[in-house]
């Protein structure tokens, strides 16, 4: 927790450039375990699974191997179930101690899901999933993080500054994951795992030099507006809506991607060096992200990424060759990074700084629920269905997030003319 001392000693300088720095680092960390998680999950998934036959429920039954991808929900329904403890307690302890408190979720996950596959326990590995999504839900706040201290003209780089910190997660994290995934052979998968807890342990010694004040306690009656009131906006609605729409569809065709290209007669290697480009894909553009949002607005940049990821489904839909898992998941990774930091800047737009513990826990709670649906989604469509049905699913929500950026737009200008 930052000292009144410390609070003090912000007066007359700005610490933006360091904790955007140190924030970015950070965030390489936790993002190097979460593309090792995208990299492994659903194959460990699946190993678990494996031999294990039909799951009886009341009334029906579900073939194991349709769940191979139910860690990875549960990691995001743990997510979505964390958002909005986790904004409201670094409302009252600060972002430090928060985000310190994120980070001993990721310690535990890590190493729970390392003893699941030890044991062979399918639902230990499930719970796992549901700490590390815990976990994430912390190290989400992030990008938030870095707006708190910047000047409303430099908070939309700010935020995509951070965000570029995981273009070092998009080589190490799939990169860990093929060097440690038969590290305790012939426990696949466990070494992997437990590079959660330590890059978890390396993510909490450098959040603890960041420099943010905690907030003041505010007095009954000064949260500002209430919830209805602010999310009757309409950038609030489609800042949402791009966030949403663009994690929900990332995740639903990255979850699916492994086990697509497996399907395929590919080998890990090539799954693994898929998912780095696309993390690339989500991560690297940040470097210029924030710069587009100021020169050409966020509503621009959202209607771009909508339009890659319509891109996305048709080089997937076109073959099943190698390059076109390649090039459509860099597609994928871009659409997701100019639809979620497009729509995360044109949200800080939408309240006041009392409101934004509340507003961000509300906006990352939205998005978690349609994420963790989606993912839920990704096992049983590729496997009932394939790959091409999995992509097509896309199409509809993209579109509604692509409308909604342009009519605002068009709402916008209409009353710039009209004033």
């Amino acid at each position: 927790m930052t000292s009144n001392a410390e609070a003090n000693s912000l007066k007359g300088r700005d610490p933006t450039v360091r904790n955007v720095v140190l924030l970015a680092g950070a965030l390489a960390l936790s993002n190097s375990g979460a593309s090792l998680t995208m990299t492994v999950t659903a194959l460990a998934g699946a190993m678990l699974a494996l031999g294990k036959g039909m799951l009886e429920l009341p009334g029906f039954s579900v073939p194991y191997a349709a769940l191979a991808t139910l860690a990875l929900t549960v990691q995001f329904f743990g997510t979505m179930s964390a958002t909005i403890p986790a904004s409201l307690l670094m409302g009252r302890i600060g972002r430090r101690a928060g985000f310190t408190i994120g980070q001993c979720f990721g310690i535990c996950g890590g190493l729970l899901g390392a003893y699941a596959l030890f044991q062979n326990d399918f639902w230990l590995f499930v719970l796992a999933g549901y700490v590390i999504g815990i976990h994430n839900a912390f190290w989400g706040f992030y990008r938030f993080a870095a707006a708190d201290t910047a000047s409303p003209a430099f908070k939309p780089k700010a935020i995509s500054f951070v965000m570029a910190g995981p273009v070092f997660a998009a080589i190490m994290g799939p990169e860990i994951a093929k060097r440690t995934a038969d590290l305790f052979e012939p426990i696949l998968f466990a070494g992997a795992y437990a590079s959660i807890s330590v890059l978890s342990v390396l993510a909490m010694i450098v959040l603890q030099f960041i420099r943010i004040p905690t907030p003041a306690r505010r007095r009954k009656g000064e949260s500002g507006r209430p919830l209805s009131v602010i999310m009757r906006q309409p950038k609030f609605i489609v800042a949402v809506m791009s966030a949403m729409i663009g994690y929900a569809v990332m995740s639903l065709v990255m979850t699916a991607t492994p086990l697509a290209i497996i399907a395929c007669g590919y080998e890990f290697s090539d799954s693994a060096f898929v998912i780095q480009w696309h993390v690339l894909g989500m991560f690297l553009p940040s470097f210029v992200t924030g710069i587009l949002i100021a020169r050409f607005g966020a509503l621009s940049v959202i209607k771009v990424g909508a339009l890659m990821n319509l891109g996305c489904v048709a080089v997937a839909m076109s073959g099943v060759e190698l390059v076109n898992f390649w090039f459509a998941l860099v597609l994928l990774g871009v659409g997701w990074n100019f639809m979620f930091v497009g729509g995360t800047s044109l949200l800080t737009e939408t309240y006041r700084p009392e409101e934004k513990e509340k507003v961000q826990a509300i906006n990352d709670f939205c998005v978690f629920v349609l994420v963790a649906l989606s993912s839920l989604g990704a096992g049983a469509v590729h496997f009932a269905l394939g790959w091409n049905a999995v992509t097509l699913t896309t199409v509809v929500p993209v579109l509604l997030a692509f409308i909604a950026a342009l009519w605002l737009r068009l709402a916008e200008r209409g009353r710039t003319r009209a004033s």
